[in-house]
């Protein structure tokens, strides 16, 4: 069975931004969600990424969520002849809004 190519992960500098505005203690499962869903596999949709439809905050094209019900977003593209996955925003969902830093976006 051939091997999966790795992707290497690149963040933007606005994303330290965005985490700060997250509580702490979600800092690891949101590292190890990004690490898992996205360093192999970025453009395979499932239930939980998808790609979209209309670019997202920050001119991304995809998005993944995970955590508790869902809450959490991060929003990416993907750059598959140089095999990298530009993190480009990273933010919280509570009900119909959307918190991207310390910003609420269209939910």
């Amino acid at each position: 069975m051939p091997r999966k190519r790795r992707f290497d992960l690149v963040y933007a500098a606005e994303t330290l931004d965005h985490l700060h505005a997250i509580e702490r203690k979600y800092d690891r499962l949101i590292e190890r969600n990004i690490d898992q869903q996205l360093r192999y596999t970025p453009e395979q949709a499932t239930r939980n990424r998808k790609p979209l439809e209309e670019p997202g905050p920050f001119g991304a094209t995809w998005e993944l969520r995970f955590g508790p019900n869902n809450r959490f977003r991060v929003f990416y593209e993907v750059k598959t002849e140089t095999q990298t996955v530009e993190i480009l925003a990273i933010g919280v969902k509570e009900r119909d809004r959307l918190l991207i830093g310390r910003e609420e976006y269209g939910g």
